[in-house]
């Protein structure tokens, strides 16, 4: 429909603009129209929060049905024991380069040092696992001047905690492996438990040099444990004894290389060196352990022979080839079937074992026994079974 036009309008020539040109001014308008009732929005907020603002700065309490003297005896009431030395429940909500920040619903918040907040040494708080939302037990140790804020620990707790733990083990009489992270004049440092206890050179088990044994992991019995004299007392000989008292002729262990030498490879078994020499290492010969061990390899052994005088023991894994030159070939089979080969070796150390006792019992007929073509030890009277005893399956005494 043609747009109307007033009188004035055709006094003075005025034409409407096309309708095309009509249709584009009607975003305008709304355009302008939404910007002044933002304008007008913000106007009303700004007024509201300088309302508001006025209000908490002249009269923060209007409305409220209770006094700031009321709200601090309730705080005093339900806030938690303060004093150096007491236990609280915290829950973390911030972390910084310099600690964590914990609410234990008391007046103001609480702060745990990164020094304070693992037992072991660490770089940033998150290494311990403290982040937002932890919940954990910390135990008050000071307070900060400037804004009466606490200090916590989670250190402290850790280390009681430890303590305990090392009171046990010893009480249990535990082999437990520690980290040697000093040596001195008189003996090592070792970090057990989190704890740095102190082994005497004449408990040490080894002829290395304390610089030797640096930053290696050995096993560890408790000498002496007293948390009051904060003394630590380990022992490496007492482990490695208990350790060789379950090394039997013939047993499999598992070990790992240490060095190899010419003549052979030391293998770590438990803390324990010993020798696998070359001769022991295939039946097929062997001129160059490199091609066949490496220092780091993980390999079972056969306990071949122990001096514990001396501390040496000796390793085969030449005993436990189901053929001839497997381990070269093929050691993934040799240690597979390592258990199977060592047990047929027990039988027959069993059977020469017997051998050797019936031909002593040859020159002492009193005995009443007497000794078959195929080695079978059986009675001379007939109160036993005419097949005689079969001795072969009698183990060895280390094996008991």
């Amino acid at each position: 429909m043609p747009m109307a036009m007033t009188a004035s309008q055709l006094q003075w020539g005025w034409r409407p603009p096309p309708k095309q040109q009509r249709r584009r001014m009607i975003p305008v308008v709304c355009s302008v129209a939404t910007e002044n009732a933002q304008k007008k929005e913000r106007v009303r907020l700004k007024q509201l929060f300088e309302e508001a603002y006025e209000r908490c700065r002249t009269a923060p309490t209007e409305g409220v049905s209770f006094t700031l003297q009321q709200f601090s005896d309730s705080l005093d009431k339900y806030d938690y024991e303060s004093e150096v030395g007491a236990k609280v429940k915290g829950t973390v909500f911030a972390t910084d380069a310099s600690g964590a920040y914990v609410d234990i619903t008391a007046k103001s918040t609480a702060y745990l040092p990164l020094q304070e907040a693992c037992i072991h040494k660490i770089k940033k708080v998150e290494e311990a696992g403290i982040v937002p939302g932890l919940r954990e037990e910390f135990m008050i140790i000071g307070e900060n001047g400037t804004d009466d804020s606490l200090i916590l620990s989670l250190r402290s707790i850790q280390y009681d905690l430890a303590w305990e733990r090392c009171r046990q083990l010893q009480s249990e009489d535990a082999v437990v492996k520690g980290k040697v992270v000093n040596a001195n004049r008189g003996g090592l440092v070792a970090q057990v438990e989190g704890l740095k206890g102190f082994v005497p050179f004449s408990q040490i088990s080894s002829k290395s040099t304390g610089e030797d044994l640096l930053e290696q992991e050995i096993p560890f019995k408790f000498v002496e444990v007293d948390e009051e004299q904060s003394r630590l007392v380990l022992s490496h000989r007492k482990a490695v004894a208990e350790s060789q008292g379950q090394l039997g002729i013939g047993s499999v262990v598992v070990g790992s290389v240490q060095s190899i030498k010419p003549y052979g490879a030391f293998v770590d078994i438990g803390g324990i060196s010993g020798l696998l020499h070359v001769s022991q290492i295939s039946h097929d010969r062997i001129t160059d352990i490199a091609t066949v061990l490496q220092p780091g390899d993980i390999l079972k052994v056969m306990i071949l022979s122990h001096d514990r005088e001396r501390g040496r023991v000796s390793l085969s894994t030449k005993k436990l080839e189901p053929s001839p030159g497997d381990m070269i070939r093929n050691p993934k089979l040799v240690f597979e079937k390592a258990e199977e080969m060592a047990q047929t070796f027990r039988q027959r150390i069993a059977q020469a074992e017997a051998m050797a006792r019936a031909d002593m019992l040859r020159f002492q007929p009193e005995s009443g026994l007497s000794l078959s073509g195929d080695g079978i030890l059986g009675p001379l009277s007939s109160d036993l079974p005419p097949e005689g005893v079969d001795l072969s399956e009698v183990p060895l005494a280390e094996d008991s």
